[in-house]
């Protein structure tokens, strides 16, 4: 599909939360630009606030601050000529098909009589055609997703956003529900004159998308925004596929920064408090046992995303862990174990923990999680007392997210106990803030 016609415009967007009397900035001064015959992919890691994008641009939130243009005029309210597909198929159980399509149009005041024969061609042109008297609780997730998609595509919308509209399903159900997207997006077999697709699939975004937009966090923005200049269909092999998706895993992976902004501060000091990724350490573990049997303990990235079969948004939390514990360095797209690293792949159950714990001293917000335990009357202190201490760096749910972050790594270095029942979370005997580091 060609055309020029502006249809989207983002000018210096940002959207700030409010809590306990702090603000925190989820997307700041957001630029963004689509025309029609364009699909775009918004490309970034969880938290930087594509999903939050997706709901301005849909009307569904106003922005704090910046301008939101459709078709050259102001955007109030919810925008009539833009839907979303989510990643959970949000269908109603208690319709068949054809009515959890229905539904749609008679929510756009289509006569009852157009609509069935609407709805049936729309699910002819999804692949299913037969299932109309069949209920969701019948149909695979793929299947499911095809109501959701045809369900969007029932109000003719200009433009189609998808949120996450993949990651839910298994990776053949996903492949092929990309593959006819595709086919009736450039077929034309659609109303729609742009798709805006929320990922942080890489390969998905390189596969499907005509631009993308690559995004980071801590606050969300755009680091960078290019066309993917081959045709359709892309071959994953092919090497101006494998070299784009390479490069894009070099723009988010970055590369290893000085001690001092790596950590970041801790809680209640100056400067940005550093979250910590959401990571299991077994996973951390077999990542580092892997670069260990490597050559010159070194890999490429995307290799490694490709070798461990990993997503990227789940890998590159794994290297980002790996840089702040001091086991790993980025640059230029690959990762390389450092010494300390190399020692805690080949070390004992025990020796590991004791690594761990010598590392975990040095994080800010380990330490001031520490401070207050030794404090503390009885050295312990109530979930809800730290993660409302937590609330006043980071929203609601990130809080909640880096407590239970704290603890499990706290635990695993055997520095730290919790009793669920209770809620109280104990310092261990010896495990105070002394000691090396």
């Amino acid at each position: 599909m060609n055309s020029h016609a502006s249809l989207l415009d983002l000018r210096r967007v940002s959207q700030v939360y409010w809590s306990g009397g702090r603000s925190f900035t989820a997307i700041k001064d957001i630029d963004l630009h689509l025309e029609e015959g364009e699909f775009v992919a918004l490309l970034g890691p969880s938290g930087c606030g594509k999903s939050t994008l997706l709901r301005i641009i849909t009307g569904l939130q106003k922005p704090t601050s910046g301008r939101v243009l459709y078709r050259g005029e102001p955007l109030e309210g919810v925008n009539p000529h833009a839907t979303i597909v989510f990643q959970t198929f949000a269908l109603f159980p208690w319709l068949t098909v054809l009515e959890n399509v229905e539904v749609a149009l008679k929510a756009r005041g289509v006569p009852a009589k157009l609509r069935a024969s609407r709805a049936l061609d729309l699910l002819d042109r999804v692949g299913l055609d037969g299932f109309e008297t069949a209920y969701p609780r019948e149909l695979s997730g793929g299947m499911r997703q095809k109501v959701g998609f045809a369900r969007a595509m029932a109000v003719e919308p200009e433009l189609l956003c998808l949120d996450e509209p993949f990651s839910a399903l298994d990776v053949l159900s996903a492949e092929s529900l990309r593959g006819e997207l595709l086919e009736l997006w450039i077929g034309g077999n659609i109303p729609t004159r742009a798709i805006l697709l929320v990922t942080h699939n890489i390969e998905e975004a390189v596969l499907m998308a005509d631009r993308i937009v690559v995004m980071d966090k801590d606050p969300g923005r755009v680091m960078t925004d290019f066309r993917v200049d081959f045709p359709h269909p892309r071959q994953r092999k092919d090497a101006r596929f494998l070299d784009l998706v390479d490069r894009v895993y070099m723009i988010l992976a970055g590369h290893t920064q000085p001690e001092h902004l790596e950590l970041g501060t801790a809680p209640g000091e100056p400067g940005r408090t550093r979250a910590l990724p959401h990571i299991s350490i077994d996973d951390l573990a077999g990542l580092l046992e892997h670069l260990d049997a490597m050559p010159g303990n070194r890999a490429d990235i995307y290799a490694l995303a490709r070798e461990l079969r990993m997503s990227s948004d789940d890998l590159l939390q794994l290297i980002d862990a790996a840089e702040l514990l001091g086991f790993a360095t980025v640059a230029h797209g690959d990762i390389t174990l450092t010494s300390l690293g190399q020692t805690f792949a080949e070390a004992s159950i025990r020796s590991r923990k004791e690594i761990f714990a010598t590392r975990l001293r040095r994080l800010p917000i380990f330490k001031w999680l520490m401070a207050m335990l030794q404090a503390a009357d009885r050295k312990q202190l109530e979930w809800d007392v730290v993660q409302k201490a937590l609330e006043l760096e980071f929203h609601e749910e990130e809080a909640e997210r880096q407590l239970e972050t704290v603890i499990n790594w706290g635990r695993y270095a055997e520095m730290l106990a919790y009793d669920d029942s209770s809620e109280i979370i104990f310092l261990e005997p010896g495990a105070g803030v002394s000691g090396p580091h």
